[in-house]
């Protein structure tokens, strides 16, 4: 497991309860291999199958103490426009990223949330989506009926997920980055994540640049 996925301890005051260790899978693809535990709850959903198309994450947040953090993330991605976006065009300022495709139930009960904490938080922290399976048509749809008012690209050639592989198990989606203003990965949600939760990420990773 790589050392850097551990969750931290924080100050009393600054305390929230967390829930669970997440299991970093390494092998890449469409289909998510088995983990050496039956105590994790990714693993076993994976390993149950279904037909559902996404493996569900139990909420697990994980957080990086500033001096714990590894070298800034890199990808390069194409948007649905066209144009690009790179891990290093994000760095300057916090960055969320979410990591979503249309069909999945918990992508679309979280977007909501993601769209109200884009519009806190528009001027501190920048917001990107990367869709992992929809096609052009598909992934705008989504947008209009949630209101999504911020860019995400697309990754159906599995590059982004592949350069995040250490923080992002295949089909574990949704999954959820807090990227600190180096392009670090600050903290981490595995599955729908709570509005107040990544709220509080967000805002401990913006205080961190004032």
């Amino acid at each position: 497991m790589n050392p850097l996925l551990r969750q931290h301890s924080r100050p009393a005051a600054r305390v929230r309860a967390r829930t669970g260790l997440v299991a970093v899978v390494a092998a890449l693809g469409l289909a998510l291999a088995g983990c050496s535990t039956t105590d994790d709850n990714l693993a076993q959903q994976a390993n149950a199958g279904g037909d559902k198309g996404y493996v569900a994450g139990d909420g697990s947040v994980s957080e990086y103490a500033p001096a714990d953090r590894g070298e800034p993330v890199a990808f390069d991605a194409e948007m649905f426009d066209g144009s690009s976006v790179t891990a290093e065009s994000l760095r300057g300022k916090p960055a969320v990223v979410n990591f979503w495709y249309a069909g999945c139930a918990p992508c679309r009960a979280e977007a909501p949330d993601l769209v109200a904490l884009h519009g806190q938080y528009k001027d501190e922290a920048q917001f990107l989506g990367v869709n992992l399976r929809d096609q052009q048509a598909t992934a705008e749809a989504f947008e209009r009926n949630f209101g999504v008012d911020y860019p995400s690209a697309s990754d159906l050639n599995g590059s982004v997920l592949l350069a995040l592989s250490d923080y992002v198990p295949p089909q574990a989606v949704p999954t959820t980055l807090v990227l600190d203003s180096q392009g670090r990965v600050a903290a981490r949600v595995l599955g729908k994540a709570d509005k107040s939760t990544l709220d509080a990420l967000i805002k401990d990773t913006v205080a961190e640049t004032a």
